[in-house]
């Protein structure tokens, strides 16, 4: 398993799950994996917080891995979101993932019912020891209202197969502490695109993004760049990224990036209630940040 551990770096696209009149689009998330491949992104990541997961039926849920297993056919690993707040649930997706092929999951922090450190523990613990799955932990306190501590990430680099975190805490404090307290026992993956230099400056590993959705080439370069050293094209990267990062948060994760797939007639804007279309008012500034970008 340590081997696993070093495969989880570089640019790993959060996937967004394509829409057509409120049913899912596998032709398109085939297309839209095509498009990540060729332009140097290094993971695919089905069914996260980007992918709706949360609006998915189980079914459905189960469709869009396999979709993207088949579509990725080996060439890069695939990284089944396979997280709930209830334990035997994420148990039996992360199953799933394991049957259709997926090389790892990523379990988000169970939301809503806001469990305790040794609670957040004893979920990973137990999915961990119920599937022989490389998996990865995900901690993002702003979707989850609870936020996995170092110490808590520590204990857990103890157990065989997790193999990473994706951390979205926001605090490099927090994710500095992980990397000096854990090593190369736990790799530190950025859950934040605008902090993803950042965190490969104290020692992180890559990123799972939701910009490279739309410029995967550029997210990958500038990885590229920081790991061959070249700190000057690497900080030009960033710095060129960042208002387009920006506006890809204009509105909740994933409205302003299925908003400019469609801008760049890859997808569908379509997204699932309580999530809804952008407002109009964003559109243009999305737009307009997407023309001086050069996308546009």
């Amino acid at each position: 398993m340590e081997q696993a551990k070093t495969k989880y770096r570089g640019s790993m696209v959060a996937i967004v799950t394509p829409f057509r009149d409120g049913e899912f689009d596998d032709a398109v998330l085939e297309s839209l994996i095509d498009f990540q491949l060729s332009n140097g992104t290094s993971g695919i990541v089905p069914c996260g917080t980007t992918g709706e997961s949360a609006t998915l039926s189980h079914d459905e849920h189960q469709r869009v891995v396999e979709v993207a297993v088949k579509a990725v056919a080996g060439r890069v690993p695939v990284i089944a979101g396979t997280g709930s707040n209830s334990t035997e649930e994420a148990i039996a997706l992360t199953r799933h993932a394991k049957q259709v092929g997926a090389d790892a999951a990523l379990l988000i922090t169970p939301y809503y019912n806001k469990p305790t450190q040794e609670g957040l523990y004893l979920h990973y613990k137990r999915v961990a020891e119920s599937v022989d799955l490389p998996l990865i932990l995900y901690n993002i306190p702003g979707r989850t209202a609870v936020n996995m501590l170092p110490e808590t990430v520590e204990r857990l680099c103890d157990v065989q197969n997790v193999v990473a975190i994706k951390e979205g805490s926001g605090s490099l404090q927090q994710m500095s502490d992980i990397v000096r307290m854990c090593g190369d026992q736990m790799p530190v993956l950025s859950g934040d695109d605008g902090l993803t230099l950042p965190i490969l400056a104290i020692g992180g590993t890559g990123v799972i993004t939701v910009s490279a959705n739309i410029i995967p080439q550029d997210v990958s370069a500038m990885i590229d760049a920081f790991e061959a050293g070249n700190m000057s094209e690497a900080r030009r990267g960033h710095h060129k990224m960042d208002p387009l990062v920006a506006g890809l948060f204009f509105e909740t994760n994933p409205i302003p990036v299925k908003q400019a797939l469609a801008f760049m007639g890859k997808a569908s804007a379509d997204v699932r209630l309580p999530l809804c279309r952008m407002s109009d008012v964003n559109q243009q500034r999305l737009r307009r940040v997407m023309t001086d970008y050069g996308l546009l």
